[in-house]
């Protein structure tokens, strides 16, 4: 565990320098509430459904501090994945309109770490999901914490998270549902993607992340790639995905490779099946996972920046078309607070606060 991952890049700007950037640039309201980047176009329309979307997903929290899926579930993955949708408004777990959903989820998920360092519940037959969108939350809240005490219980939490997903990883370098000690070795393609997001993350906050784990990774998702640059539900076969194939690339955009032959191809794909002929995304639904592979495929977008303002009008006003009237999306399958938050962060990722969705 001694090799942290090395990289060229800058240190990722933290979201009190993000704020600071912000104001000198005048783009922030005298009021003091977070705003639009100055290279996206200011839509009060998209602002508002954003401020309701963060309502609902206030109004969401259970007193104890965790969202849920459908029937009680996924509690781990869905208070991360809230979180971090509130993280991207601005706030933090000591300033801003939901620093107390921030500071309660963050207590939740530390409370629910195991000693193995699992960040969940053993019993949660898709744990690893959790885990990961955990270790991309905390990590977030890390660079950014101000209480001595809880940065310290939160490094210690998320080094010993590292160590559990190394741990975890198969034979192959992917990851399954839960640990590859557990279910024999069994792999896919989705869960590999929280793990990769999720340390990546890590590392950025100043985690020691070993870079053989994330070559691994990579070199998993290159073996799962279908020759028309589609990535397939795991090694052993299932076709090319267009879900898991917006997920792969955001996820090696999070690694570092941003080019070169795997990942054209895999941009070419995407092009074709998830926006296709860069128009299109309210007739392209006909794939299920929809909201997932958007949530991926704007990060992707976002970084990719020459396209991102046309992608940008077309996504945010299929969301705004589906927005409910109490601030959130529908969703019969996982539930109404997983798609709402990741449709939250999709409207703000302009804002660039979160260093894991930075360009």
């Amino acid at each position: 565990m001694q090799h942290a991952l090395e990289g060229n890049t800058m240190p990722p700007m933290g979201r009190r320098a993000c704020l600071g950037r912000l104001m000198g640039a005048g783009v922030l309201a005298v009021t003091g509430r977070h705003s639009w980047g100055a290279n996206v176009t200011k839509d009060p329309k998209v602002q508002a459904a954003t401020d309701r979307a963060l309502q609902y997903l206030s109004r969401e929290r259970k007193r104890q501090g965790y969202w849920e899926a459908n029937q009680g579930t996924y509690r781990a993955a869905m208070t991360a994945l809230a979180g971090t949708a509130l993280l991207c408004e601005g706030s933090t777990t000591t300033r801003g309109k939901y620093a107390e959903d921030i500071s309660l989820a963050v207590d939740f998920l530390l409370d629910a770490c195991q000693p193995s360092g699992l960040i969940g519940y053993p019993d949660d037959y898709h744990y690893t999901y959790g885990h990961g969108f955990s270790m991309l939350f905390l990590s977030q809240v890390f660079g950014e914490e101000e209480d001595l005490d809880r940065r310290r219980r939160l490094q210690d939490k998320l080094e010993k998270a590292v160590r559990f997903s190394a741990e975890a990883q198969t034979s192959r370098g992917g990851w399954g549902y839960v640990s590859a000690k557990e279910q024999q070795d069994f792999d896919e393609g989705s869960t590999c993607i929280t793990q990769v997001q999720g340390l990546r993350a890590c590392r950025n906050a100043g985690i020691v992340v070993p870079r053989e784990i994330i070559d691994r990774a990579k070199k998993y998702i290159q073996d799962c790639t279908t020759p028309e640059g589609g990535v397939q539900y795991s090694i052993r076969g299932g076709g090319p995905r267009p879900p898991i194939t917006a997920a792969a690339l955001a996820a090696l955009f999070n690694a570092g490779e941003y080019q070169g032959d795997h990942v054209d191809r895999l941009m070419s794909y995407c092009r074709t099946n998830v926006w296709p002929g860069a128009g299109g995304i309210a007739q392209a639904q006909h794939f299920g996972h929809w909201h997932y592979t958007h949530y991926y495929y704007s990060q992707v977008m976002y970084r990719l920046e020459k396209d991102w303002e046309k992608y940008f009008k077309e996504i945010s006003a299929e969301l705004m078309r589906t927005q409910s009237t109490a601030g959130g999306w529908q969703d019969s399958t996982i539930g109404p607070v997983y798609v709402s938050a990741i449709n939250t962060t999709i409207l703000q990722l302009a804002k660039g606060c979160l260093p894991i969705y930075q360009r």
